[in-house]
């Protein structure tokens, strides 16, 4: 790859290579996201209220630590392949490993020993995912610093990222059951999965750190601060203090959906045959939109870009809810109008975090993009984790039993918290979207400052 100009253009060729390691992230998110839950109780017999306490806790023990952590370790680290490439390079066989073992349970388990096993396994997958995604986010506040290049970096991630999540979210059920088909038994089938997903995210993050080229910027020196300082400057950041709370609103809320969805598909819609083709309309609608978000925020800044998203995207999900029992074609219609909103969360979230970082640098002198994302990282683990504890326990308070039909007040509750409590908490958020404070005239403003040579 060539040589990065930070202040201009990015090669198309950088682009696709940094966006590919995404590909293989977001495969593992996905399957997390949409169908872990489901795979703890409908295939392994997993209480529901027992596995999202026990997500939760991983949540909020080592998670807590592990990613303002090594975001810390990457900012600090010098090598000759840069601070952030080495804990991609290294990190990505043991990721991989780590997703086969995930999806490798056995079947039956009880109490305690279901309690520990999910922990364990838990634990073990968001440490590697973490050593490697952690520094990989932050390599790109520091491939360029141009306004408009962040998002056009992002947007090009994110057609990998809708790729990777195409794949976890579309085929885990339909690569199981191919699986299933050739003989295994329905635990055997996902650790086939678990395997095949593992490699996938093994080849798209070596392809990451072995072809874009992280040069050190010689103007750059090294964080002073210590790292309990550089997270409490986090919090006295404000445009970044109001992206962490909008982003913990639309994050639980966005893994509560996701988490009910097959649920919703298979007892409320009767449709468990289409989960494939349905989540495969929602996400490929997601990416043929990726580019349209980015250049209408060309014309409008990323806040109000994705409170746009956010409105046409809420509007799809109580469409959902007023769908009757049974199946019908109209919720391939709903999930092409889902698509099309939540396309602009794949693509402004992960551009405004770049930018506040200029806020910091302008407050401290120093780059701390490993904190930060960091701290984004542990945001959002903690928040999907919340969502799916929160799926948990409102599946086991409406009285949910796997594989069987639901009574009336078990669809309720799954009707409820898929659609009705996502919804009402995406309002909340648009006002914070709305009037965000770093618009592009900020930004150039903020970038003029912090390159401004010392007098």
């Amino acid at each position: 790859m060539e040589k990065n100009n930070r202040s201009g253009k990015l090669s198309l060729g950088t682009k696709f290579a940094y966006g590919t390691a995404d590909l293989g992230i977001a495969l593992v998110t996905a399957s997390i996201q949409f169908f872990l839950l489901f795979y703890y109780t409908d295939i392994l017999g997993i209480d529901p209220g027992l596995a999202g306490t026990a997500l939760l806790v991983a949540k909020l023990t080592w998670d807590a630590i592990n990613d303002p952590l090594f975001g810390y370790f990457s900012d600090r680290t010098r090598s000759r392949w840069g601070r952030r490439k080495p804990y991609i390079l290294f990190g990505a066989i043991p990721f991989g490993l780590t997703i086969w073992l995930m999806f490798s349970l056995p079947a039956g388990m009880t109490g305690a020993t279901a309690f520990i096993a999910v922990l364990g396994t838990f634990l073990l997958v968001d440490t590697a995912q973490t050593l490697v995604s952690v520094p990989y986010y932050a390599l790109s506040a520091e491939l360029t610093y141009d306004y408009d290049e962040r998002t056009s970096l992002i947007s090009i991630r994110m057609i990998f990222t809708v790729v990777g999540y195409i794949l976890g979210a579309a085929s885990t059920t339909l690569l199981a059951g191919i699986f299933e088909g050739m003989g295994l038994a329905k635990t055997a089938a996902y650790s086939a999965t678990g395997a095949v997903f593992g490699a996938v995210a093994i080849a798209t993050v070596l392809v990451t750190a072995l072809c874009v080229k992280e040069k050190p910027n010689p103007d750059l020196q090294p964080a002073k601060m210590p790292p309990f300082s550089q997270i409490a400057q986090v919090f006295k950041n404000k445009p970044f203090v109001q992206y962490m709370i909008m982003s913990t609103i639309i994050s639980i809320s966005f893994t509560l959906l996701t988490s009910l969805l097959p649920y919703f598909l298979t007892y409320q819609l009767e449709m468990a045959d289409q989960i494939s083709p349905i989540m495969l309309v929602m996400l490929g609608t997601i990416g043929i939109f990726l580019i349209p978000w980015r250049l209408l925020a060309k014309r409008m800044s990323k806040g109000p870009a994705y409170a746009l998203g956010l409105g046409i995207a809420s509007a799809a999900i109580v469409g959902a809810f007023l769908l009757p029992k049974g199946p019908t074609p109209l919720i391939y219609v709903i999930a092409f109008v889902a698509g099309l909103g939540f396309s602009a969360q794949y693509v402004f979230p992960w551009s405004m975090i770049p930018d506040v970082i200029e806020v910091d640098q302008a407050q401290t002198g120093e780059r701390h993009e490993g904190i930060y994302f960091g701290v984004n990282s542990l945001l959002g683990k903690l928040t999907g984790a919340l969502g799916v504890a929160a799926s948990g326990w409102a599946l086991k308070l409406y009285g949910y039993v796997p594989n069987v039909a639901q009574t009336e007040h078990a669809l309720f509750g799954i009707r409820f918290f898929f659609a009705i409590v996502p919804v009402i908490a995406f309002m909340i958020a648009l006002p914070l979207l709305i009037w965000y404070p770093i618009t592009r005239q900020k930004h150039a403003e903020l970038v003029a400052r912090n390159t401004q040579p010392a007098e």
